[in-house]
């Protein structure tokens, strides 16, 4: 058994940015008086701060920033659990000297997030939202040769950045293309290379010899703007960039510089550096695919993400160790 967070007797009140899809949230109402944020707009910082007043459990998302201040204004906080696989939006120091428990969902995106990134490359490869539009505008009159032509995606060079669990699942798509993989990261993984056929290159060589690159790196200070105006210099100027990783990877003016400057032919981006905001001019460009973060949203996903971060906060509820805990050393006994 771990360290018992919340008292034995009483209900804990828990606070829930969202409502989340499936039946989770019923289960924790069995455990728990649980309080929903009812509308769209998601709750402002103040809102927020209100609601941890006397909150001793938060069920936030990944558009929630729960900084230092907000923990430090939440004396009743004892567990905190976020519907994502990224937990750069918390404060986890903060929250670990407050011996606060930090629950996440990890390894339930991988498979749509990858389908997701696949159908970025593909639609900004054959143009398709400019199709899709033509014909609905009707500027479709009849079949032409050199009409919204695009690029080969099949036995074409992507370049991986991040063969993490995403990352080897991108790649694995990639097969069914016969496309050339190559990949970066900190080391190269010689049992990947020898399942995949995937070819290490230093993040200078990826970025010159791929003809599309995919982003699959969590953001952390030495991952934050790595996408600048000299990375996308390195790239072939009929390139194309994909994102489906987090906004600050990327340079997002940068961004914005280089397909403005044809340095390259284009982007699907599934984040944003800013988002919900979105640089006024990559709403303009024709060559990039814009999607509003759905990298994991699929019924059958999204449901699952609902129920592993209700089963976080109801372990902690019963006294035992979440199945995802970021920073277990709370629960220790001293």
């Amino acid at each position: 058994m771990a360290v018992r967070l919340f008292g034995r007797k009483s209900r804990p009140r828990v606070y829930v940015t969202r409502t989340l899809p499936g039946d989770a949230l019923d289960r924790l109402r069995e455990q728990a008086e649980v309080e929903v944020w009812p509308q769209e707009p998601p709750p402002s910082r103040d809102e927020l701060a209100r609601a941890l007043t006397t909150a001793e459990g938060l069920l936030c998302l990944l558009t929630d920033n729960i900084d230092a201040g907000l923990i430090d204004g939440a004396p009743r906080l004892r567990a905190l659990s976020t519907m994502s696989v990224g937990y750069d939006h918390i404060d986890v120091e903060a929250c670990t000297r407050r011996r606060i428990a930090v629950g996440y969902t990890p390894g339930v995106l991988t498979e749509a997030t990858a389908d997701l990134a696949f159908a970025l490359l593909l639609a900004a490869a054959r143009r398709l939202p400019e199709g899709e539009r033509a014909v609905r505008e009707g500027r479709w009159s009849a079949w032409h040769p050199s009409f919204l032509l695009g690029r080969d995606v099949y036995g074409a060079t992507l370049g991986i950045v991040g063969l993490g669990q995403i990352g080897t699942a991108v790649a694995r798509r990639a097969r069914g293309f016969e496309m050339r993989v190559l990949y970066t990261g900190h080391a190269p993984q010689p049992p990947k290379e020898a399942v995949l056929g995937v070819e290490f290159r230093s993040f200078e060589e990826l970025l010159a010899q791929s003809d599309f690159v995919s982003v699959h790196v969590p953001l952390a200070p030495e991952t934050r703007h790595m996408f600048n105006d000299a990375a996308f210099a390195r790239m072939k100027p009929t390139g194309f960039f994909v994102n489906t990783a987090r906004g600050a990877v990327v340079d997002e003016a940068a961004l914005v510089r280089a397909l403005k400057a044809r340095k390259i032919a284009g982007a699907g981006l599934d984040v944003f550096e800013h988002e919900p905001k979105v640089a006024a001019e990559l709403k303009k460009m024709k060559n990039v695919v814009l999607n509003p973060h759905l990298g994991s949203a699929t019924v059958e996903v999204r449901e699952e993400m609902a129920n592993i971060v209700v089963d976080n906060i109801e372990a902690l509820i019963a006294g035992r160790t979440p199945p995802n805990c970021v920073n277990p050393q709370v629960l220790a006994k001293s």
